[in-house]
């Protein structure tokens, strides 16, 4: 079992939906808390902010007003499988506005048969929003699973952020992903 990456500053964001939090280790963004999740982990009681909290936590709060900006800090998933951070890595990939299924990240990640274990991944994932899970859906297009707050009722409202149509993916949805919208 991997150690849990040792929280070292932490900043929070505050968005329409509620405050979040971000935290960061000495290798990158380590946990996002989403609006809605519980905020009070003890860990997190007396950690200072810094220059790498505060920038994530307001590019997490431009994120909730909609804008599109690349990602460009480290992030730290250490803690997790090779398997499960070569998901991660893959789930990072998959552009603003767009969606993809768990069939294909398992594919692109070499296990065609591992649906399922792409799923626990982004189950497993401590920095959804940076890590976009909420952008895996189910092969017939079906919004399934999501380990934040609120579960699909949150998935649903960061994919229409993202101007996802909903009706749309389920007849668009190809192997190679659904993208609604071309961004810069």
């Amino acid at each position: 079992m991997m150690r849990e990456p040792k929280l070292e500053t932490m900043s929070f964001y505050t968005t329409r939906l509620g405050k979040g939090g971000v935290a960061v280790s000495s290798a990158g963004i380590c946990r996002v808390w989403l609006p809605g999740d519980d905020l009070s982990v003890p860990e997190t009681a007396c950690l200072p902010q810094d220059e790498r909290s505060d920038t994530a936590a307001e590019w997490l709060n431009l994120y909730f007003k909609g804008c599109v900006l690349p990602f460009e800090l480290n992030v730290d998933i250490s803690s997790l499988s090779r398997f499960y951070q070569q998901v991660l890595r893959l789930t990072m990939q998959i552009p603003y506005g767009s969606v993809t299924t768990y069939a294909a990240l398992a594919v692109q990640a070499g296990s065609p048969r591992a649906c399922r274990a792409a799923g626990g991944a982004l189950r497993s994932n401590p920095v959804p929003i940076i890590i976009p899970c909420h952008r895996v859906v189910a092969t017939s297009g079906a919004l399934t699973g999501f380990s934040g707050p609120g579960g699909i009722s949150m998935k649903k409202i960061l994919l229409s952020l993202e101007g996802v149509d909903m009706n749309g993916i389920k007849t668009a949805l190809t192997t190679t992903g659904y993208a609604q919208k071309k961004y810069p």
